[in-house]
């Protein structure tokens, strides 16, 4: 999908030559593709403004079209789009003319400054110079959401239509978490909407194999999923919906955003966590919807 800030097609669907399983990866946050216009209407430097970035995660999962499932990845960076939101969730602070209450514009994620149009970036750095116009969230929204979101629904879809039902990865990164007196920090987090989203079983193999690597696990703490993960995962339709968390430090420089010497082996665990996903019976893992009931008309 295009826009008329874009001169690329703003987010891919990366397809298998065959689809051997009913997953679907989605890596939303990874975009790093800065259009020039929205460069010049942030007063951010360009490395600040990458600090929203999940980098590099549309590449640690980049295996799963080889192994038989689609990824669905975005080229748009989330400081100028989050479609982990809600289609209209703003600030009304980052416009020249006031939101009707058709917005949403009282959510936490919007009190914080990250809204479908983020107003910052980490560590609470704003992002605009000036205040936007409806036209830009229009825009974005329309343009880019909306097609994204459809694209994802497609693959789902698709999901179910071959083998009952569904099942979303939804990838990101985190930055390291400081351990607390209470809890080790983990070094990755699953989200399942504290178990509402995704079958146990699935969730607790995804456990057992990063655990096995070595790695400290939590679930639903301090991420339990967000938008997509609420908004697709429906286990009694059929859809399941995973959030996986991986800390940044595992792979990269959390500073410069550089690949570190640890990237490859993380990519490579990841690669063993695909791999184990597809090859196994997930229809019988999380079960099959039943079948709605015919009536007597029918």
């Amino acid at each position: 999908m295009r826009s008329d800030y874009w001169d690329q097609p703003a987010f891919e669907t990366i397809r298998p030559r065959r689809l051997v399983a009913p997953l679907v990866f989605n890596s939303a946050h990874s975009g790093r593709v800065y259009p020039d216009r929205f460069l010049a209407m942030t007063r951010l430097d360009h490395l600040s403004i990458r600090q929203s970035e999940d980098a590099w995660v549309d590449e640690l999962f980049g295996r799963a079209p080889h192994l038989g499932a689609p990824m669905l990845r975005a080229h748009f960076p989330r400081a100028y789009l989050d479609v982990n939101r809600e289609p209209w969730e703003l600030d009304p602070t980052m416009f020249v003319e006031p939101l009707s209450d058709r917005f949403n514009t009282t959510s936490p994620r919007v009190a914080a400054g990250l809204g479908t149009l983020a107003r910052v970036v980490a560590e609470n750095k704003p992002i605009y110079r000036e205040r936007l116009t409806l036209d830009d969230a229009r825009m974005r929204i329309e343009g880019i959401y909306h097609p994204y979101h459809a694209a994802l629904q497609k693959l789902l879809s698709e999901a179910i239509s071959a083998f009952g039902v569904a099942v979303l990865i939804d990838c990101h990164s985190m930055p390291r978490i400081t351990r607390t007196a209470e809890r080790a920090a983990p070094d990755i987090v699953l989200g399942d909407r504290y178990g509402t989203t995704c079958a146990p079983g699935l969730v607790d193999l995804v456990e057992t194999i990063f655990a096995g690597a070595g790695l400290k696990v939590a679930r639903n703490r301090p991420y339990a999923g967000g938008f997509a993960t609420r908004s697709y995962g429906r286990p009694q339709h059929g859809v399941h919906a995973l959030q996986i968390e991986i800390s940044r430090h595992l792979y990269m420089n959390e500073v410069t955003l550089a690949k570190n010497e640890d990237f490859d082996a993380t990519r490579a665990l990841l690669e063993r966590l695909i791999f184990a996903l597809i090859g196994l019976d997930l229809p019988a893992l999380v079960g099959t919807p039943p079948l709605p009931e015919k009536t007597a008309a029918e």
